[in-house]
């Protein structure tokens, strides 16, 4: 059972939670863990790659590689905040974590998420000066401006889930303290209070409604004016050209939006375990290890940057 202090009534608060999502899958999780420890060195390392090539290569110091390290960045450290102890939860047991490190987990986690929401708005931003406004793009997007835009993201990221994680934390939690997942997400957890949180959970929509979807909708602007420009071209091949710098970014603003308006725009009702365990496997786990693979698949750049890195090897 969950450690617990004293509370008015038959109640006790909790000091610790209890993750049951994989306990019942008993010698399947040690599969698991090497499957998970596998995807996650592959996605550190996928993106450690990329900030070196984009760092040692000087035809790739742009304002879209200056914003593909930040997302790399991003990418490392938001799933380092749950893959890691989700594998050593993986081979133990009980899996419990402090009220104090789930908060601990919750302010990193969102942070991330809502700052890539913010910062794949800042790259479809780029994108968009660069087809729509070739001849003014060194002026729009100068260094100056691009540092603005990180920085904006960061602390839109800082500013709203601190301030949302820390009023979740003002919850009592009480009861068994066994949460249905596997880290620390926003909807399991206020699940654990014993009080109303009707209002909280209000609330929390309105917030995710808010800044998840104002980046969102920012994205689809910036995409139907390049969609519009990139028609206008006379040339196929300048089509051609202009459509591939977007793809990668398409591709990884869909795997990211997709999941988090399923997850945390969806109606209360609508939330099951096997459901949030689900998008939830998929936005922390699945989708950082896809972007490398998406941007160096995809990006004839980078590509080249990578064969030249490689022949330059003196091992070779």
């Amino acid at each position: 059972m969950a450690d617990s202090e004293p509370m008015s009534g038959n109640q006790s608060l909790c000091t610790k939670f209890i993750f049951v999502a994989f306990s019942s899958l008993g010698q399947l999780q040690l599969v698991l863990f090497f499957v998970f420890l596998i995807i996650y060195l592959f996605t550190v390392g996928g993106n450690l790659i990329i900030i070196c090539l984009i760092w040692a290569t000087p035809s790739l110091h742009t304002p879209m590689y200056f914003f593909l390290v930040n997302l790399s960045f991003l990418e490392m450290c938001y799933i380092t905040s749950v893959v890691p102890q989700m594998l050593v939860h993986l081979l133990v047991e009980p899996k419990t974590i402090s009220v104090g490190g789930c908060a601990a987990q919750m302010y990193i986690f969102t942070i991330l998420g809502l700052t890539e929401c913010c910062l794949l708005a800042a790259m479809a931003y780029d994108r968009f000066v660069a087809i729509c406004y070739p001849l003014h793009y060194t002026l729009l997007m100068g260094p100056s401006v691009c540092l603005k835009l990180a920085a904006a993201s960061w602390v839109t990221g800082v500013v709203v889930e601190s301030a949302q994680t820390t009023w979740i934390f003002t919850l009592p939690f009480c009861g068994s303290g066994k949460i249905q997942h596997f880290f620390c997400d926003i909807m399991p957890v206020v699940k654990m209070a014993c009080v109303d949180t009707s209002r909280n959970e209000i609330v929390i929509f309105l917030i995710s409604l808010i800044f998840i979807m104002s980046p969102c909708l920012l994205i689809l602007c910036s995409y139907m004016r390049i969609l519009v420009t990139i028609l206008t071209m006379p040339s196929a091949a300048g089509r051609r050209k202009a459509f591939s710098t977007c793809s990668s970014h398409i591709l990884v603003v869909s795997l990211f939006y997709g999941t988090a308006l399923f997850t945390y725009l969806q109606p209360k009702g609508a939330h099951t375990p096997d459901t949030d365990k689900a998008t939830a496997l998929m936005y922390t786990v699945v989708t950082p290890a896809l972007n490398p693979v998406i941007y160096t698949l995809r990006n004839k750049e980078v590509k080249e940057a990578f064969q030249m890195a490689t022949h330059m090897n003196p091992l070779r």
